[in-house]
Protein backbone atom coordinates (compact mmCIF):
# COMPACT_ATOMS: atom_id res chain seq x y z
CA UNK A 1 0.00 0.00 0.00
CA UNK A 2 1.02 3.35 -0.81
CA UNK A 3 1.93 5.45 2.35
CA UNK A 4 4.69 7.95 3.21
CA UNK A 5 5.94 8.38 6.74
CA UNK A 6 5.21 11.95 8.24
CA UNK A 7 7.12 11.46 11.10
CA UNK A 8 7.60 8.25 13.50
CA UNK A 9 3.77 7.75 14.01
CA UNK A 10 2.08 9.32 11.39
CA UNK A 11 1.43 8.65 7.91
CA UNK A 12 0.46 10.28 4.66
CA UNK A 13 -2.03 7.81 2.20
CA UNK A 14 -4.67 7.73 -0.52
CA UNK A 15 -8.05 8.82 1.15
CA UNK A 16 -10.66 6.38 -1.12
CA UNK A 17 -14.06 5.94 -0.69
CA UNK A 18 -13.39 2.33 0.92
CA UNK A 19 -12.31 4.66 4.04
CA UNK A 20 -15.78 6.51 4.49
CA UNK A 21 -16.43 5.02 7.77
CA UNK A 22 -12.55 6.04 8.83
CA UNK A 23 -13.60 9.47 7.31
CA UNK A 24 -16.83 9.60 9.37
CA UNK A 25 -15.17 8.85 12.33
CA UNK A 26 -12.63 11.47 11.77
CA UNK A 27 -15.10 14.33 10.77
CA UNK A 28 -17.28 13.07 13.94
CA UNK A 29 -14.44 14.06 16.13
CA UNK A 30 -13.91 16.71 14.47
CA UNK A 31 -16.46 18.02 13.28
CA UNK A 32 -17.55 20.89 15.62
CA UNK A 33 -13.73 22.00 15.53
CA UNK A 34 -13.80 22.42 11.85
CA UNK A 35 -17.15 23.29 11.04
CA UNK A 36 -16.59 26.79 10.96
CA UNK A 37 -14.08 26.89 8.99
CA UNK A 38 -14.51 23.82 5.81
CA UNK A 39 -17.18 24.27 3.48
CA UNK A 40 -20.93 22.35 4.58
CA UNK A 41 -20.39 19.69 1.43
CA UNK A 42 -17.28 18.52 3.07
CA UNK A 43 -18.28 17.46 6.61
CA UNK A 44 -20.54 14.71 6.03
CA UNK A 45 -22.90 13.05 8.22
CA UNK A 46 -23.11 9.92 7.91
CA UNK A 47 -22.02 6.74 5.76
CA UNK A 48 -23.21 7.82 2.37
CA UNK A 49 -22.57 10.96 2.57
CA UNK A 50 -18.84 9.99 3.51
CA UNK A 51 -18.47 7.50 0.89
CA UNK A 52 -20.18 10.83 -1.69
CA UNK A 53 -17.54 13.05 -0.42
CA UNK A 54 -14.41 10.33 -1.07
CA UNK A 55 -15.96 9.15 -4.08
CA UNK A 56 -15.84 12.97 -5.55
CA UNK A 57 -12.61 13.46 -4.76
CA UNK A 58 -11.59 9.85 -6.60
CA UNK A 59 -13.57 11.37 -9.99
CA UNK A 60 -11.72 14.48 -9.53
CA UNK A 61 -8.46 12.17 -9.05
CA UNK A 62 -9.34 9.98 -12.09
CA UNK A 63 -9.81 13.78 -13.85
CA UNK A 64 -6.84 14.84 -13.04
CA UNK A 65 -8.36 18.05 -11.54
CA UNK A 66 -7.94 17.12 -8.00
CA UNK A 67 -7.39 14.52 -5.01
CA UNK A 68 -7.61 14.05 -1.46
CA UNK A 69 -5.07 12.47 1.11
CA UNK A 70 -5.21 11.29 4.70
CA UNK A 71 -3.21 11.33 7.63
CA UNK A 72 -2.83 8.40 9.62
CA UNK A 73 -1.40 8.47 13.36
CA UNK A 74 -0.84 5.44 14.96
CA UNK A 75 -3.28 3.75 12.89
CA UNK A 76 -6.26 6.31 13.02
CA UNK A 77 -7.45 8.96 10.33
CA UNK A 78 -6.95 12.07 12.45
CA UNK A 79 -7.26 14.71 9.36
CA UNK A 80 -5.76 14.79 5.75
CA UNK A 81 -4.68 17.45 2.76
CA UNK A 82 -6.54 17.93 -0.32
CA UNK A 83 -5.99 19.54 -3.34
CA UNK A 84 -9.28 21.12 -3.83
CA UNK A 85 -8.84 21.79 -7.88
CA UNK A 86 -5.85 21.61 -10.28
CA UNK A 87 -5.68 22.88 -13.41
CA UNK A 88 -2.40 21.66 -15.40
CA UNK A 89 -3.44 23.54 -18.34
CA UNK A 90 -3.93 26.82 -16.05
CA UNK A 91 -0.72 25.79 -13.98
CA UNK A 92 -2.97 26.96 -11.01
CA UNK A 93 -4.78 24.24 -7.71
CA UNK A 94 -5.95 25.16 -4.46
CA UNK A 95 -4.42 23.31 -1.64
CA UNK A 96 -6.60 22.47 1.76
CA UNK A 97 -6.33 20.33 4.95
CA UNK A 98 -8.57 19.52 8.43
CA UNK A 99 -7.21 18.35 11.48
CA UNK A 100 -9.18 16.74 14.45
CA UNK A 101 -7.61 18.85 17.67
CA UNK A 102 -6.13 16.04 19.55
CA UNK A 103 -3.38 15.93 16.63
CA UNK A 104 -2.53 19.70 16.24
CA UNK A 105 0.35 21.02 16.91
CA UNK A 106 2.47 18.46 15.46
CA UNK A 107 3.61 19.63 12.37
CA UNK A 108 1.34 16.97 10.69
CA UNK A 109 -0.70 19.18 8.30
CA UNK A 110 2.30 21.15 7.26
CA UNK A 111 4.45 18.45 6.42
CA UNK A 112 1.42 16.58 4.63
CA UNK A 113 1.12 19.89 2.75
CA UNK A 114 4.39 20.03 1.48
CA UNK A 115 4.48 16.37 0.30
CA UNK A 116 1.50 17.40 -1.58
CA UNK A 117 2.14 21.07 -2.80
CA UNK A 118 5.81 19.08 -3.99
CA UNK A 119 3.95 16.81 -6.09
CA UNK A 120 1.56 19.34 -7.90
CA UNK A 121 4.70 21.60 -8.59
CA UNK A 122 7.38 19.17 -9.36
CA UNK A 123 5.59 16.56 -10.83
CA UNK A 124 2.51 17.98 -12.45
CA UNK A 125 4.01 21.51 -13.19
CA UNK A 126 1.53 23.29 -11.50
CA UNK A 127 3.23 26.93 -11.30
CA UNK A 128 0.71 28.95 -8.63
CA UNK A 129 -0.54 27.14 -5.60
CA UNK A 130 -3.05 28.55 -3.39
CA UNK A 131 -4.25 28.54 -0.06
CA UNK A 132 -7.25 29.94 0.69
CA UNK A 133 -9.19 29.97 4.15
CA UNK A 134 -11.61 32.12 6.02
CA UNK A 135 -10.49 35.40 7.57
CA UNK A 136 -9.36 34.89 11.74
CA UNK A 137 -8.74 31.05 10.99
CA UNK A 138 -5.65 32.03 12.82
CA UNK A 139 -3.93 27.66 12.20
CA UNK A 140 -4.34 27.80 8.59
CA UNK A 141 -3.05 30.87 7.90
CA UNK A 142 0.14 29.90 10.08
CA UNK A 143 0.16 26.79 7.44
CA UNK A 144 -0.21 28.88 5.20
CA UNK A 145 3.14 30.90 6.40
CA UNK A 146 5.11 27.82 7.08
CA UNK A 147 4.49 26.99 3.52
CA UNK A 148 6.44 29.58 2.55
CA UNK A 149 3.37 31.36 0.95
CA UNK A 150 2.55 34.82 0.85
CA UNK A 151 -0.88 36.68 1.12
CA UNK A 152 -2.46 37.62 -1.61
CA UNK A 153 -5.52 39.22 -0.42
CA UNK A 154 -8.55 39.44 1.20
CA UNK A 155 -12.07 38.00 -1.09
CA UNK A 156 -14.40 40.55 0.96
CA UNK A 157 -17.94 38.46 1.63
CA UNK A 158 -16.76 35.83 -0.54
CA UNK A 159 -17.64 32.80 1.43
CA UNK A 160 -22.15 32.23 2.45
CA UNK A 161 -21.81 30.92 6.05
CA UNK A 162 -24.72 30.66 8.74
CA UNK A 163 -24.43 34.18 10.26
CA UNK A 164 -24.53 36.02 6.61
CA UNK A 165 -20.92 36.01 4.63
CA UNK A 166 -17.75 35.54 5.27
CA UNK A 167 -14.33 37.10 3.99
CA UNK A 168 -11.91 34.20 2.78
CA UNK A 169 -7.75 35.29 2.67
CA UNK A 170 -6.16 34.06 -0.49
CA UNK A 171 -2.47 33.16 0.16
CA UNK A 172 -0.45 31.42 -2.71
CA UNK A 173 3.27 30.39 -3.55
CA UNK A 174 4.38 30.50 -7.13
CA UNK A 175 7.02 27.51 -8.56
CA UNK A 176 10.34 29.63 -8.71
CA UNK A 177 9.65 30.22 -4.99
CA UNK A 178 8.52 26.90 -3.79
CA UNK A 179 11.19 24.80 -2.12
CA UNK A 180 9.92 21.88 -0.12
Amino acid sequence: MFALALTDDAELRPLQPWHADEFLANLDRCREHIAPWVGASFVATDAASARTVLQAYADRWARDDGGIWGIWQRGTLVGGVLLVSLSTVRGVCEAGCWLEPAAEGQGLVTRAARVVIDWAVRERGIHRVEWVTRAGNERSIAVARRLGMRRDGVLRGAAPVPEGRADMEVWSVLAPEWTA
